[in-house]
């Protein structure tokens, strides 16, 4: 590798991830963006003075991936945990605690769910020891078997917000094997599922992991990619934004062609870290099986309202927001209480208040067709219903994510093997991102560094992240 000269094509946090990794092992590294900053989802900014993050706003801890990758590029000193990991559900006409005692959303007995769900709900949870086997096959959507085994209520109540916070999708078409791979494995092993969750737990137990489960960064997680840009930079990395591909061919000496512009780099190996549609025009030349795969990755649109009040003017409830199911028929999916949930933000900004909410899941185009304005304005309704707030804001900002989360519907893993299988066949050439191996930070980050093995020939990691894909849990509300 040492030497090598890597080309990758998108400056998210996965393509930062893959030229932070190439340039620590010696290759001389081009990263060409086609917009005009780095980060991809990660966004950080200013909401009346307040630092803050436009998008994803925490990275799950208990992977190892993006807390590493934090500390190695001397963000070790700002990371900092939620202050609370308190958070509550908005349904059923009131705030509710945010259940104990779950897997994403499903129980291992009626109690944890106490509260949240009806006695017919709850009742109904009680049948899951009694019905015979549900089989699930090679795969099968999450909210299908559970509603299989405990009823709608589990699903609609608790696992759809819980899931909408982490994909911006419908559970019932969300692949269990992939989104959420420890309950699909003990739904092919258990005929219980609330059993198969007690087990779960007991060796969560056993394990005894210490720390939080979740972590944040000084300065929003949306300064990580900007660390990391800087650190490739540092080691002799060229980072070229504005900088769209428009052509990806295999060269006839051996090695890759790229053409961006009028600039032509020739490269031992490429890395595609982009959405899968930019990624399907990119390979549609050389690898046209892969291109109509990733034709088919589907994607939803959301979008952030951030606002900011006078502390003075607030009276939030404790926690760090809440969820809300859309069986409820709120627009809101949501709600962070950004100064409550991050340290950083109400020490630096003690006069301020500031909180978000999101809107938008997979398949709802009116919502986001509406002007910021408005989108604001359901925002402050939804969250005078829901607790009370009924002061002006000081500032507030929309941030729209068009076609943000890929959706991982019944059979994605089989999809992504596919795809695999097919890059494989073209030295030199490698893919990583969201649509891959999970949506959450750590995920991107690990399949970047499965991708950088990849064209160096060993394939290991990246068999590991297929057939195992990284489970993304929700931050707690409103991400």
């Amino acid at each position: 590798m040492s030497g090598s000269q890597v080309v990758v094509i998108g400056a998210g946090i996965a393509g930062l991830a893959a030229a932070h990794r190439l340039t620590r092992r010696g290759a001389r590294v081009t990263v060409l963006e086609a917009s005009d900053r780095v980060g991809g989802k990660l966004l950080p900014g200013e909401i009346a003075g307040a630092r803050v993050d436009f998008g994803a706003e925490s990275m799950l801890a208990r992977r190892p991936e993006a807390v590493a990758l934090a500390r190695e590029v001397g963000l070790d000193e700002r990371l900092q945990p939620p202050a609370t990991a308190t958070a509550s559900i908005w349904t059923r006409g009131a705030l509710r605690p945010m259940p104990k005692g779950h897997v994403m959303g499903v129980p291992g007995t009626a109690e944890a769910l106490a509260g949240v769900l009806s006695e017919e709900g709850l009742a109904r949870i009680e049948q899951d020891a009694e019905l015979p086997r549900t089989e699930v096959g090679d795969d099968v959507a999450v909210g299908e078997y559970v509603a299989a085994r405990l009823g709608r209520e589990v699903v609609d109540r608790l696992i759809e917000p819980l899931l909408g916070g982490v994909y911006a999708g419908d559970a019932y078409r969300i692949s269990m094997r992939s989104a959420v791979p420890q309950l699909f494995q003990v739904a092919r092993t258990h005929t219980s599922l609330t059993e198969g969750v007690r087990e779960i737990q007991a060796r969560m137990a056993a394990n005894q992991q210490t720390g939080p489960v979740f972590m944040g960064i000084e300065g929003g997680v949306g300064t990580l990619p900007l660390a990391v840009a800087d650190s490739v930079r540092a080691r002799g990395g060229e980072i070229v934004t504005g900088a769209p591909v428009s052509e990806l061919r295999r060269a006839p000496s051996g090695g890759w062609k790229v053409v961006t512009g009028d600039r032509v780099l020739h490269a031992d190996a490429v890395i595609v870290a982009v959405p899968a549609p930019a990624a399907a025009g990119l390979l549609r030349a050389e690898a046209p099986e892969a291109a109509t795969e990733l034709d088919t990755v589907e994607y939803a649109s959301m979008a952030l309202v951030t606002l900011a009040y006078r502390r003075s003017d607030t009276d939030l409830p404790a926690g760090s927001g809440f969820l809300v199911p859309p069986v409820d028929g709120r627009t809101i999916k949501a709600s962070t209480f950004a100064s409550q949930k991050w340290g950083w933000i109400a020490d630096e900004n003690p006069e301020l208040v500031v909180l978000r909410t999101s809107v938008g899941r997979f398949g709802e185009t009116e919502i986001l067709e509406r002007d910021d304005t408005a989108l604001v304005d359901v925002s402050r309704h939804d969250l005078e219903a829901a607790t009370g707030l009924a002061a002006t804001p000081l500032e507030t900002r929309v941030t729209r994510w068009t076609d943000g989360l890929p959706q991982y519907p019944v059979g994605h893993h089989a999809r992504v093997a596919r795809i695999r299988e097919h890059i494989a066949k073209l030295p030199g050439l490698a893919v990583c991102g969201a649509q891959y191996d999970g949506v959450g930070i750590p995920a991107c980050i690990a399949s970047a560094h499965a991708a950088v093995d990849q064209i160096q020939g060993d394939l290991t990691a990246v068999r590991e992240l297929t057939a195992n894909p990284v489970q993304s849990l929700h931050g707690g509300a409103g991400e």
